[in-house]
This record gives C-alpha cells, structure tokens and sequence, in this order.
C-alpha cells in the first residue's frame, strides 16, 4: 500500500509538469510529515550525510573536463583523423561520425556534449557531400549516446553512488559489495565497442545499399598528420583510464586531473579556446552541475523512504513468492527502464529506480557490476526515442528537422541499440570480461 501511495504521489506531480528533482522531494516529505514518525532531523541529516561523497566530486569534474573540451576544438581534430580512417569506406563520413562520437564519448562522458560537438561539425559536412538529412541524423543521435556507456561515463558514476553503502545480500543469503566506479567504467569499455562496431556496422549495410558517396582513400601521411593533431585529446583517455586502473588516481581524482588537463589543452595547447572564454565554459559547467547534485539530493531521500518502507524487500519477497527467476527479472527491469524512459531522462531514472530494483537484482543472483552496464545500455537507448530523447532534441536544433521526422531516421540503428540491450541482457560477459581479465573483481 506505502509503494502505490508514494509512486501515485510522484506520478502525480510529475504529470503537472513539475521538475522530476522537485518531485522527488515533495513526495518524500509530503509522505514522512504525513504517515510516518520519522523525526525532521532524520531527514535533515539523511539530506546531509547522503551527499557527503568523495565520488560525487567526480560529476563536476567530468562535466567540467567535457566543457572545455567541447569548445577546444577537439571534436574536429577527433573528426578529421577518423575521416582519414573510414572516410573511404561506403558511408565514410558516417562512419566517421560513429568513431568520432566513440572517441568523444570516451573523454568526455556526455551523450549531449558529444552530439553537440560531433553533430555540428560533420552533419553540415554529410549534407555538403550528398548525404540525406536524415541519414546523418540518425548516425549522430543514436552514437551520440555513447557518452552513457564509455568511461568516464557521468550515468555510471551516478549508479554507485546511488547504490553504494546498501546492505544487500545475495541468493545464499551472503553480503554483496556494490560496485565501484572504476569496475563500472572497465566495465563499460567492451559494451561501448560492441555497440560502436554495430552502429557502424549499419551505417555501413545502409550507405552500400543506397549507394551513399565515398571519400578519396586517404595516405597514411594524412592519417599520421590527423592522428598528431588529435594525440592530445586522445591521451586523456590514457589518463583516465590507465590512472584508475594503475591505481594511481581514484575515480575522482581522475576526474580532477582531467578538468586540468582539458583546460591546459583547450587554452595552451590547441589554443581554440581564450582565457576571456574560460568564465563562461565554469559557469556553464556549473550550472549543469548544480542540476545534477539537486536531482541527487532529492533522489537520495528517495532512496531512504523505499528502504524505510522496506519497499525493495517486499518486492523481491513477492516476486520470489510468484517463482520469477532472473530472466524474467531482467525482462521486466528492461520493460520499466524502457517505459521509464518515455518521461524522464537518464540521471533521475538512475537515481529513482537503481535504489528500487537493485537489492532485488543482488537478490535474484545479478552481478551488480552487469546490472549497472545493463541500466546504462538502457539509458542508451532511452536517449533516442521519443518524447524525451534528449539526443533528438539536440540533433533537432542541429538539423532543424522535427522531432516525427527525427524519430522515423533513427530506428534503423535504434533496432541494432535494443538488439544490443539483449545481448548485455542475457550474456553477462559482455560487462564482466575486462574487469574480470583486469583482476578487480572475483
């Protein structure tokens, strides 16, 4: 009765077009003040001790990083030195578009800046070169969403900290440890190939069925001289990753170094980017954060009113009590996310539903590890559809196309996402391989 009581709340003031952060915090208040005993001081601190996390310095960072990389110029160097690669290719500069969003999405961790920073470069180009409008869009929307899956993937981080400190146990009854940031990045690397080589993969299918123009074969003097321009943006990669992995940076601190480290690229190396515009690139970078730590703020008093309510334990008891195995499980949690999807973007859906379905995935026998590469594969594909697709809405102001439109030229490549979401649904492999190979987990 609590569960219907408080996700009526909040699906009520969500339909009257209230922020998701703001309903978030209503429902949580509205329900303690009015059903339970739970003291305000209780709340005051949960508020105080739920943010109070080392790793979620790491979101400004990253979304900090990912700004002045935006306006460095980096994504066009990233986009010549991937055309010299595939330009040749049927589908060249598409195919480019994919490894230049892949590229992208692994420094920066963002869907939107990387459509942003891709899309406004080589969809001009692909319409120059004889490309359909809607062929360009539906590349650069769908692997715009990379950014969700690659490290440093902003979405991962915000699964551990919603599910670090839960007390779950697993099928005998055994504590489990919830997953950390850097296993989930590792994690991420092989799902963000699989699915780069698909998408390019059906660009490639489409552009050889329509016989879509092709680029000159590029010398491997021109390749040498793109990849030297783009080596420092690339290195970022190396940085974070390798950091992490050599235990020589934790999550955040990598974060940190490279907020540095795309500054002194932007602004000294590169030189695209003056000190005049840096005020502007903190304040954006700001403003995007301080959104985000509000939705985290108010997702993690919901996250203590569902354990307060013991509302994760009743859920795995009922579908324990109905004989739902894992398969079904992960069926369903695909269905939610997906349907979830149609009303809410990917931060508060992490940050509303990981607390819920989690302890009841460690329950079933889930690694938690998979089922947070499972939640981002979903916060993919939930990035373009519609009505809330934010990666449509940023392509649609690119290409001033409609949002009807945009949503026909995406789905042939949206059809390869959810093949996709299968596959890392139902071989857990995918996620687990290279943190296992890398020995940070059992």
């Amino acid at each position: 009765m609590s569960a219907l009581i408080i996700f009526g709340l909040l699906l009520a003031l969500m339909l009257t077009g209230m922020p998701i952060s703001i309903s978030l915090g209503l429902t949580v208040l509205t329900f303690l003040f009015t059903m339970t005993d739970v003291p305000i001081t209780s709340v005051a601190l949960k508020l105080f001790t739920g943010i109070e996390k080392f790793e979620i310095m790491a979101i400004p960072f990253f979304i900090l990083a990912g700004n002045f990389l935006m306006h460095g110029g980096v994504a066009r160097r990233m986009i010549r030195f991937a055309t010299t690669l595939v330009g040749h290719w049927y589908g060249g500069l598409g195919l480019a578009g994919v490894v230049s969003c892949a590229l992208f999405a692994a420094i920066t961790g963002s869907s939107v800046a990387t459509v942003v920073a891709v899309g406004s470069i080589i969809l001009p180009a692909m319409l120059k070169q004889g490309y359909p409008a809607r062929f360009g869009a539906g590349v650069i929307t769908t692997s715009g969403a990379l950014g969700i899956l690659f490290p440093p993937s902003i979405n991962l981080v915000m699964f551990s900290i919603a599910t670090a400190g839960m007390n779950v146990t697993g099928p005998d009854g055994n504590p489990v440890s919830t997953a950390s940031v850097g296993q989930l990045f590792m994690a991420g690397v092989l799902p963000g190939l699989c699915l780069s080589a698909l998408l390019g993969a059906t660009t490639w299918y489409r552009a050889k069925k329509f016989d879509y123009p092709r680029l000159p074969r590029a010398s491997w003097k021109e390749r040498w001289l793109a990849f030297r321009e783009c080596v420092w943006g690339l290195l970022l990669m190396v940085l974070v990753i390798g950091g992490i992995y050599t235990g020589i940076f934790t999550p955040t601190e990598a974060a940190a170094m490279a907020a540095v480290y795309a500054f002194v690229i932007a602004v000294y190396v590169y030189k695209d980017m003056s000190l005049k515009d840096v005020p502007k690139v903190l304040i954006n970078a700001a403003s995007m954060s301080s959104m985000l730590l509000y939705i985290i703020t108010n997702a993690v008093l919901f996250s203590f009113l569902m354990a307060s309510e013991q509302i994760p334990q009743s859920m795995a008891a009922w579908m324990a009590s109905q004989g739902f195995g894992i398969v079904a499980f992960l069926l369903l949690t695909n269905i939610l996310l997906l349907a979830a999807g149609n009303f809410m973007d990917p931060s508060a859906i992490v940050l509303i539903m990981a607390p819920i379905l989690y302890p009841v995935a460690v329950k079933l026998g889930v690694n938690p590890i998979h089922f947070g590469i499972l939640i981002a594969v979903n916060m993919e594909v939930g990035m373009c559809h519609p009505p809330v697709g934010l990666n449509l809405y940023v392509a649609s102001g690119i290409t001033k196309m409609g949002i009807s439109e945009l949503t026909v030229a995406v789905w042939p490549w949206l059809l390869t996402m959810l093949g996709f979401l299968l596959a890392v649904t139902f071989i857990p492999e995918i996620s687990l391989w290279l943190p296992r190979m890398l020995g940070m987990m059992n």
